[in-house]
């Protein structure tokens, strides 16, 4: 029998990361050594009373049934969390939990659109926010996200018969990849673009707590009117260190939030009973060490950014999330050129920025998550190799 994939997979394709994977490999066997800054996931340990937390549930053999349901104490933390953490009131039945906000938004087109919507997505654009959209059956429309404007979406470009058709819009401060942070008046162009055309705002807000230089990192829902009009995901990934526990939340308008779980309804039981637990511990437990992460974060960015600098390579200071987005070196033709000479030359794998989109094409990200020494150990392994010189 001829085994045929359904056809909204071809679709995806996973192209650059299975070369940069293969390549490591590649380059491991041949005894070099490789300094992995492509991947997001976080170095630093989850705290001691969050382990303990889901240890101790886990240790019960009762806590392995079907959850069926968000914990009424969980829901209680996110909305005491809120409270405490950006002053903003929401109810119970404002909050859904997801098994990973990667989870959440991909399933998110199936819960809010129909034929003929279209989903409103950035580019460069983290790929989950096409896919879903995409699985979700909506037409794409991509804003572009460009350097000489910061990185911000100009509302009054997008064409009107596009927002006429939109179902919802994409926004994420700060932003991965392109590491900017939301200018003051874009949450509220963005509520008023949202009631004038009638468009659901969904914010990813998965990095408030990694954020530079003194700034604020907040939510889209503390501003007048978001919840009328939009929901954020709000994950405990980053901030927490939890990323394998798949941790997440849906939190806003009532109606966003009751598609989503009359959806997940009919493919999920919940989320395992030890990981809420771990929730509940890591939203009522003490945050000094969410904050000093955050500085540990930021010392790591002017290691790797003023380093490239001193080196000759013209990187600016991320100003959020836990990477740097890089303007490539002028003499390379695409960021897949560079990305490939650079691993062949010095062992460092970055993540090409057209992975993120057309618009991310002569970029590179990099994963802060080396610490500040082996930081400085690549800065001069990449001078060494002189492959900024040539």
């Amino acid at each position: 029998m001829e085994m045929k994939q359904a056809q909204r997979l071809s679709h995806f394709k996973t192209g650059i990361f299975a070369d940069l994977n293969e390549k490591q490999l590649e380059l491991a066997r041949a005894g070099k050594k490789v300094y992995n800054l492509s991947v997001g996931t976080p170095d630093f340990e989850p705290a001691p009373h969050i382990v303990e937390a889901v240890s101790r549930e886990a240790a019960d053999p009762k806590k392995y049934v079907y959850s069926l349901r968000d914990l009424p104490e969980m829901l209680e933390a996110v909305q005491a969390y809120y409270k405490k953490r950006f002053g903003v009131d929401v109810e119970l039945d404002e909050i859904t939990s997801v098994n990973g906000t990667q989870e959440g938004m991909g399933h998110l087109g199936l819960a809010l659109t129909s034929p003929g919507d279209v989903a409103i997505l950035p580019n460069p654009g983290y790929p989950i926010f096409e896919a879903g959209a995409y699985l979700g059956g909506a037409e794409l429309y991509f804003y572009p996200l460009v350097r000489d404007n910061n990185f911000q979406p100009d509302f009054d470009a997008i064409p009107e018969e596009v927002a006429k058709r939109a179902k919802f819009m994409v926004l994420s401060y700060p932003y991965n990849p392109v590491c900017a942070v939301a200018e003051p008046g874009l949450y509220e162009k963005a509520i008023a673009f949202a009631k004038k055309h009638d468009v659901i705002i969904i914010h990813d807000n998965a990095y408030s707590d990694i954020i530079y230089d003194g700034a604020y990192g907040g939510s889209f829902l503390e501003h007048e009117g978001a919840k009328e009009v939009g929901a954020e995901f709000f994950s405990l990934s980053k901030s927490f260190n939890v990323t394998g526990a798949r941790i997440s939340f849906l939190v806003g308008n009532r109606k966003i939030i009751d598609a989503l779980k009359l959806l997940r309804t009919q493919y999920d039981f919940g989320m395992f009973l030890p990981a809420q637990y771990g929730a509940i511990a890591a939203l009522t437990g003490p945050l000094d060490m969410v904050k000093e992460q955050c500085m540990e974060y930021q010392k790591r960015r002017d290691a790797l950014c003023g380093g490239l600098r001193k080196i000759g390579w013209n990187v600016p200071d991320a100003k959020g999330t836990m990477f740097t987005w890089a303007p490539i070196p002028p003499r390379f033709s695409s960021s897949r050129e560079f990305c490939m000479a650079l691993m062949e030359q010095t062992g460092v794998v970055c993540t090409p920025g057209d992975a993120f989109g057309s618009l991310g094409e002569g970029y590179v990200r990099f994963a802060l998550t080396k610490t500040v020494e082996e930081i400085q150990e690549v800065i001069d392994v990449i001078d060494q190799s002189g492959i900024l010189k040539e």
